[in-house]
């Protein structure tokens, strides 16, 4: 079965009732008084921070038939119909002007559209914020402390990491320092400040939970428990030395409410992209044509790894640099230039931050062996989907331990498939079909070896040991991936 991978998102969330309690602690006036004392005093750092976070507003140009009851009418008669359970009748049309044939009159008006936050990061009036919050926007407003307003120009917006730069004119204009964000520390102090809910400045304290939490392709998210809220993205998250080493981007939640989870982008990729979006208006990211997924434990046993370590090869695209550098599905990428590659996250941003045309050095683990392989890297562009149709062969009845009846392919499925062996799986049953194998798979390798017809296939298998899990390496449509299943005895 092909892995899915879970997607955070933003959560719009309802306003609830806070209940206060008061709780016995049992501890003397003066020791109460000597642990506040020791807790953090945020009122310096947010008097130093405060002014250079705005709320951002956005709006939408939208039809509206001049001819038919306006929204605010909508809503009174929805007012109307809820409390005394009629509605109201809805204002009468206006005749339209002589001379137009059409009776309802379309004007497009500006609507609002939704509300955010953001922070200044020159005093020229560059402001950055979450790529959600400018989405589709028409319009977009930036609001400091002061009241003053600026209408923005948006500079350009990457959603797959959910950064947006945003131009206001001014000068002299309050800004945060940008700090590092490699150098924070779970369990540190941080806090936030936004719009949650549309009210300016909100100020939220807590700690960095974890780094680097993977929650996408591009994401190393800095999760903290510090509590966000819808109108808090695109905010900053701010250290004890008031850094900015965060956008506020996301929340988790299982109820619709803040459960205490809550997710920054770092301001190192953060950074970044700004660069980018400042100097061109989009993202370069340098690709190298495959499709990866985790090393998991027993996946590293089979193939001899010492440790579940790097990104395991499941498909690789026809004509891409990889291909072309000699990268096979099933191979686990375990250094790119030299850096270690821990897990499967890691390559999409070392490959997306390296400038197309550099000439890179892939380290892969084969077949019990490393091997270094030279790519040139090319400009990240969408994959192509491609279809394959293996035909079905004739089957040959021969059941084996794994619970697989296989056939040969032909020459001309091969082919199709740019593999030169392997075997069609006509039917799986007992441990393969728990493992997520199906007719129609394509098994390319058993382990270290690779698989060249059902004879040898079926040989192999009958020498494996019950005792221990079995590695296959499977295709499916364009995809390749190891599965691991343990033999039965017959």
């Amino acid at each position: 079965m092909l892995p899915v991978q879970k997607k955070l998102s933003v959560i719009l969330l309802g306003v609830a009732s806070a209940f206060f309690i008061p709780v016995a602690t049992g501890l003397a006036p003066s020791a109460m008084a000597a642990s506040v004392a020791g807790l953090p005093d945020f009122t310096d750092l947010v008097e130093k921070t405060g002014a250079a976070v705005v709320n951002i507003r956005t709006t939408e140009k939208a039809r509206v038939s001049q001819g038919n009851a306006t929204s605010e009418d909508e809503e009174m008669q929805e007012f109307f119909r809820r409390f005394f359970g009629v509605p109201i009748p809805p204002r009468q049309q206006q005749p339209a002007p002589r001379g137009r044939n059409k009776p309802d009159a379309e004007a497009e008006e500006e609507v609002p559209r939704g509300v955010g936050s953001g922070f200044i990061v020159s005093a020229d009036g560059y402001v950055m914020t979450n790529a959600h919050v400018v989405d589709g926007a028409d319009e977009v407003y930036v609001t400091l402390t002061d009241k003053r307003e600026f209408k923005a120009k948006i500079i350009g917006a990457d959603k797959r990491t959910d950064v947006a730069l945003v131009k206001i004119d001014g000068t002299n204009l309050p800004r945060l320092t940008v700090g590092d964000s490699n150098k924070i520390r779970v369990g540190e102090w941080v806090i936030a400040i936004g719009s949650p809910f549309g009210l300016d400045n909100t100020v939220t304290a807590g700690i960095v939970s974890a780094k680097a939490r993977d929650t996408g392709e591009y994401l190393p998210l800095i999760q903290t428990d510090v509590a966000v809220n819808p109108g808090n993205s695109g905010g900053p998250l701010i250290n004890m030395r008031g850094e900015v080493i965060g956008i506020n981007s996301q929340i988790y939640s299982r109820s619709g409410g803040y459960m205490g989870i809550s997710f920054a982008v770092p301001m190192d990729e953060a950074m970044r992209v700004s660069d980018q979006l400042r100097a061109s208006g989009k993202v370069t990211r340098g690709r190298i044509g495959v499709q990866i997924g985790e090393v998991t434990k027993d996946v590293a046993e089979s193939l001899g790894l010492t440790r579940a370590q790097g990104a395991l090869v499941q498909r690789v695209e026809a004509g891409g640099p990889a291909e072309k550098a000699g990268v096979e599905a099933g191979d686990v990428i375990l250094k790119f230039n030299g850096a270690a590659v821990e897990r499967s996250s890691d390559l999409p941003r070392v490959v997306g931050s390296t400038k197309p045309g550099t000439r890179s050095t892939l380290t892969v683990w084969r077949k019990g062996a490393m091997r270094d392989l030279n790519v040139t890297i090319t400009e990240l562009e969408p994959e192509k989907s491609v279809k394959q149709d293996v035909k079905k062969a004739k089957p040959e009845q021969v059941a084996n331990t794994l619970g697989l009846i296989v056939s040969d392919l032909t020459a001309e499925q091969m082919k199709d498939l740019k593999i030169d062996g392997g075997v069609l799986v006509e039917s799986a049953e007992n441990s393969s079909a728990r493992a997520g194998l199906r007719a129609g798979d394509i098994l390319l390798r058993l382990n270290n070896t690779d698989i060249k017809d059902a004879r040898q296939f079926n040989a192999l298998v009958d020498k494996l040991d019950t005792r221990k899990t079995t590695l296959l390496l499977v295709r499916r449509g364009d995809s390749s991936q190891f599965v691991t299943v343990k033999p039965h005895a017959q």
